[in-house]
């Protein structure tokens, strides 16, 4: 593992990305950033991070023989890893909610961007970004927002949940393969927010809908049965839970 740290950045995603167009970048090379100005999450939203507070980090992960419809592995493999690391910590309560937000309880404590490049019908390599509050007390206009340290009571050492966190992530994704694709989403389907339980849905047009998460599609769709007992497939941004 290569490590880059930088006192401040737009987004570690996104010079990871310029990194990986300009040089010859090592498989498995981290971007840590003290400070992150314009952090992106899922579909063009924003990641607010606090400065000395929390960790935003980016990684690049080459792969071999995973196909570009395999690719809701890595995210699958991301999360549950960084759910493992926090159930390390003693955070309590952690889940996932679709596709890859980490919750304490019902609270966002961590956010992830995968970026996948492809090469023919193969991922080449992907760019993930990580953010996870860790010591923050306060979220101005986020009452859904948490952090390890709100969620737990105790103060963490950012680099021991980095560390902790970084190695769980590259163990999962270096043993990655098609092989354990049903067991991967077997572990991904049991840490699945509000799975089995009657919520709120509401869809692109604002209409709101009852319905219970049954899981994901092997493409990472998700799996809503509906109250007339059918099965509806949605992809990201399709349906928003609410919560």
């Amino acid at each position: 593992m290569n490590i880059i740290k930088l006192n401040a950045i737009d987004s570690t995603n996104s010079y990871l990305k310029q990194l990986v167009r300009e040089t010859k970048v090592l498989d498995e090379t981290v971007v840590i950033a003290e400070s992150q100005l314009k952090g992106r999450g899922q579909m063009g939203n924003k990641w607010q991070s606090e400065t000395g507070q929390s960790l935003t980090f980016s990684m690049l992960k080459c792969f071999q023989n995973l196909k570009g419809d395999e690719q809701f592995m890595i995210s699958m493999a991301v999360s549950l890893s960084i759910a493992e690391a926090l159930d390390a910590l003693n955070i309590p309560n952690t889940s996932i909610k679709w596709p890859n937000d980490i919750l304490s309880d019902n609270k966002k404590i961590g956010g992830i961007l995968i970026e996948n490049v492809l090469e023919g019908s193969n991922i080449k390599y992907a760019i993930i970004g990580i953010g996870i509050n860790v010591n923050e007390s306060s979220f101005n206009n986020l009452p859904q927002a948490s952090s390890l340290k709100l969620q737990s009571g105790i103060t963490f050492n950012l680099e021991e949940v980095f560390h902790n966190t970084i190695n769980k992530v590259l163990k999962k994704l270096q043993n990655i393969s098609t092989k354990e694709f049903l067991s991967l989403k077997n572990r991904y389907e049991n840490r699945l927010f509000r799975k089995g339980r009657i919520s709120v849905f509401e869809n692109l047009e604002g209409d709101r809908f009852n319905g219970i998460i049954k899981g994901v599609s092997n493409i990472g769709e998700l799996v809503v049965e509906t109250e007339n007992g059918s099965n509806q497939y949605f992809q990201m941004k399709q349906v928003k839970l609410i919560y």
